[in-house]
């Protein structure tokens, strides 16, 4: 396509295209929105349809093609000239036709939010605090009782009361100055007497209660509690014990071991807990240290963040949540329903994260284009590779479910691994 672009910076962050696409490429849009259209024309001594593209404009004027022949031709021409011009657009542009009209070149601008400059701060040589893998005779013994507990029967007890680690299935309602409130009602659920699931004082008025008892909890919700209609007041719960469960643990011995494992005693699998343990520690103290180290890089960075990156940013983040939401039975609009929250008190709460993120993105990508770091063509080759390996497919048959963008996104997580690994050979790790 023929495009002549023009860059102009209008305010901070915010620049204005004006681009000129040629009189000949414009009557290409001219003709397909005619073709597509055609039928819509009804003109007296014709087929509907049949009437030729001159008729329909003498009858009804050129402007009627207009709008279609636009769609056709200024998406590439916008596209065309972002590339000549070398700007980086973060949103939408908004379009504004200056020039049209019979055999003459289609002009307009775009006006479009672009990713900022960032001013790079003190990035190599910086101190940060390096994490250390530790793993106690204690973490050991920790895992060994969940392995315990997830091998555990659970036997209903009908001869005595609740005691602390029993599991007891209820029926509760809530009420504050006699009036039930939205959220405070459940069935048949299963309560796990000391995990602290449910408010301050709620399991522990359970205690010693019976299958079949009718129990009223008195609580008071926290000053800080997410349901500001409920926070800082008192409510009576009236709960019925429908059942109690116990679990009975198997004895950690060798047995255990092998039925759980593929170890023959109770120390050999032990020491595979260890290994495991120790393996999740090194990989957990690697990332808190690379993340002491960016913070510390993108807190010496300024940048002024457009504020439509950080609310795309907040979008991405809304979408993760409500994805977890489902898995869990629920959907965004009943959570925020329970939580008595409005959609922006909601996304409200992950404003200082996207702030965060979005920096550190914009941070991370300018320290690589200074440094010159990027994903090389074998390196892409070779994660793909992998991944393909991991879901035991072939290298070909993988690569063949990959889009551009797909590929594109391999490549950009690949290059900020590059870019933090950099950050991390050269920091100060105390």
């Amino acid at each position: 396509m023929s495009v002549n672009a023009k860059v102009e910076t209008i305010e901070k962050n915010v620049v204005q295209l004006e681009i000129e696409v040629d009189a000949a490429k414009f009557e290409e849009g001219m003709q397909k929105s005619f073709q597509k259209n055609a039928k819509r024309f009804n003109i007296p001594g014709f087929r509907r349809g049949k009437a030729p593209r001159n008729i329909v404009e003498r009858y009804y004027g050129k402007e009627v093609l207009y709008e279609d022949a636009i769609n056709f031709v200024c998406p590439d021409a916008y596209e065309e000239a972002v590339e000549q011009s070398g700007i980086q657009p973060v949103d939408r542009p908004e379009i504004d036709i200056k020039q049209i009209g019979d055999g003459k070149n289609l002009i307009f601008t775009a006006k479009v939010t672009v990713k900022p400059e960032v001013e790079l701060g003190e990035y190599k040589g910086i101190e940060a605090s390096k994490v250390e893998a530790k793993v106690t005779d204690e973490d050991v013994e920790k895992e060994l009782q969940r392995a315990l507990e997830r091998n555990a029967r659970l036997i209903t007890i009908e001869d005595r009361g609740i005691q602390t680690g029993d599991i007891a299935v209820i029926d509760f309602e809530g009420f504050i100055d006699g009036v039930p409130f939205k959220g405070g009602k459940g069935t048949d659920y299963e309560l796990n007497i000391g995990s602290g699931q449910f408010i301050a004082g709620f399991e522990d008025q359970l205690v010693g209660a019976k299958t079949g008892d009718e129990v009223e909890v008195k609580v008071t919700f926290p000053e800080d509690y997410g349901n500001k209609e409920l926070a800082g007041k008192p409510a009576v719960f009236k709960v019925k014990v429908k059942e109690i469960r116990m679990k009975e643990l198997p004895v950690a011995d060798d047995e255990f071991a092998k039925d759980v494992s593929e170890f023959d005693t109770l120390a050999e699998y032990k020491e595979s807990l260890r290994k495991k343990l120790l393996d999740a520690a090194e990989h957990r103290a690697k990332q808190q240290t690379e993340d002491n180290v960016i913070d510390k890089v993108v807190e010496n960075a300024t940048v002024d963040i457009p504020r439509v990156m950080i609310e795309k940013h907040i979008d991405n983040l809304v979408y993760d949540f409500d994805m977890r939401l489902h898995y869990q039975g629920l959907d965004l609009k009943k959570y925020m329903e329970i939580m008595d929250m409005d959609t922006e008190t909601f996304r409200g709460q992950f404003e200082s994260r996207a702030q965060k993120d979005v920096k550190t993105q914009l941070v991370l990508e300018k320290i690589g284009k200074v440094e010159g770091l990027e994903a090389s063509e074998e390196e892409v080759n070779e994660e793909i590779k992998k991944m393909a390996e991991n879901l035991k497919q072939s290298e070909e048959d993988f690569k063949k479910h990959l889009r551009p963008d797909d590929i594109e996104y391999i490549k950009s997580n690949l290059t900020i691994k590059k870019i933090v690994d950099f950050l991390v050979e050269n920091a100060k790790l105390v």
